[in-house]
């Protein structure tokens, strides 16, 4: 595809709007820039020329965006954005070092891939690894990400998804809070406090029916947006959670959580390694799918329910 130069602004150009777009004043960005008020008055009139359109106007002395630079600004945040990530990323490759750009789940990478990846970096100490959190399927081709973990179908536009494994979950308390309780049968969790995952409100109710219990208090309790606060919640005795185990392997191994019942349930959707489809050939995100996929068989992710206790 060819470029028309004419029609790319110039990174300077765009860079002042950006800054007196987001003061709504000249000299405070002309401040920011070092420049002058007149040359940064100078750009946005080479802008608006090359657009064809008004950027700002003037009320009071004071300039505010019109609506078409209200339109224009969040897409030149972001290609601002991303200059600055290309020549972030550039200089971190620079000596041949390969750079290998990961979106991840927040609290997966941060309690189960983070604790692992010195495994990886040993195997391949010339990658410089950089992790970032997503919660949602995004353009992994727009964020320029290598590859994607993520949580539920094996459904993403332009990329192709692997399994990795299942999800298993259970439900685990404080010892404290198991103490203080009389939880000897399944039936005595109908009337304590439960921790809710705010984007699945409902797994206390599928698990619930999974085990022959009634539903109608399954959504008592409070409720967080990230598995992160449920575990720490949980460990301060704050009520009783559904957790996968791979995510509590610290909280399980020093006591700080207990599984309140052997009675795992799996969870319908599962986790899927995600590589962009312009990326498939790419030797370092392979590798880093084929480190995942062995660490996912010998640390057993995939918890075996017949060995939980």
């Amino acid at each position: 595809m060819n470029l028309s130069r004419a029609l790319i602004p110039d990174l300077a150009v765009l860079q002042a709007f950006e800054c007196a777009a987001r003061h709504e004043n000249f000299t405070k960005a002309a401040a920011e820039l070092n420049l002058t008020q007149s040359a940064v008055s100078r750009q946005i009139k080479i802008l608006e020329a090359q657009l064809g359109v008004l950027l700002f106007g003037r009320i009071r002395k004071r300039v505010v965006l019109s609506a078409a630079g209200r339109k224009l600004l969040p897409e030149v945040s972001r290609l601002l954005l991303q200059s600055e990530e290309m020549v972030v990323r550039a200089r971190a490759s620079a000596g041949g070092r390969e750079v290998l750009s990961i979106a991840t789940l927040p609290t997966f990478g941060s309690r189960w891939l983070l604790p692992r990846l010195p495994d990886f970096k040993r195997r391949h100490p010339g990658t410089a690894i950089n992790v970032a959190s997503r919660a949602e399927p995004f353009d992994l081709s727009a964020e320029d990400f290598d590859l994607a973990i993520h949580y539920g179908q094996p459904v993403w536009a332009h990329a192709t998804c692997t399994y990795l494994c299942s999800e298993i979950i259970l439900p685990v308390a404080s010892p404290s809070l198991i103490g203080s309780c009389t939880v000897e049968r399944l039936e005595d969790l109908e009337d304590k406090p439960l921790l809710h995952l705010a984007t699945r409100p409902k797994l206390w109710a599928e698990w619930f029916e999974h085990n022959d219990l009634s539903q109608k208090q399954a959504y008592r309790g409070d409720r967080f947006d990230q598995f992160a606060m449920i575990i720490e919640a949980a460990v301060r005795s704050l009520g009783f959670a559904l957790l996968p185990l791979y995510l509590i392997e610290d909280e399980i191994s020093s006591g700080r959580l207990r599984v309140v019942f052997e009675r795992p349930m799996t969870t319908d959707n599962s986790y899927y390694v995600v590589l962009p489809e312009e990326r498939q050939g790419s030797a370092v995100g392979r590798a880093f799918q084929s480190w995942l996929l062995e660490q996912v068989g010998t640390n057993a992710f995939p918890i075996d329910p017949g060995k939980v206790s």
